[in-house]
C-alpha cells in the first residue's frame, strides 16, 4: 500500500465513522416518539441518545485506530531502511 492509498483509505474510513456517529446521535431524535418508554425514572430516548451515543462514539474511536495502525504497521513493513551509515 502506498502512502496515497493509505491517506485514501483514512479519509474513506473517517467519513464512515463520521456518518455513523452522525445516525447515532440523529435516530434517537427523530424516533423520540416511538422510544417514549420509560425506563427507572426517565424517557427510553433520553437513555439511548445519552448513554449509547457515549458508547458507540468510543467503539468508533476504538476501530479508527486499530485499523489506521495496522494500515500504518503494513506500510512501515513495505518501505525499505533508510542507510544510516553516512550520518558519521
Amino acid at each position: 500500500m502506498s502512502p496515497q492509498q493509505f491517506q485514501i483509505r483514512v479519509r474513506k474510513l473517517t467519513a464512515l465513522l463520521l456518518c455513523l456517529w452522525l445516525l447515532t446521535i440523529l435516530a434517537p431524535t427523530f424516533y423520540a416518539r416511538e422510544l417514549s418508554e420509560s425506563l427507572p425514572g426517565w424517557p427510553l430516548h433520553y437513555w439511548i441518545s445519552a448513554q449509547g451515543a457515549l458508547l458507540i462514539f468510543l467503539l468508533l474511536v476504538v476501530v479508527y485506530a486499530v485499523l489506521v495502525n495496522r494500515w500504518e504497521a503494513r506500510i512501515e513493513l513495505q518501505t525499505p531502511p533508510e542507510d544510516d551509515s553516512n550520518l558519521t
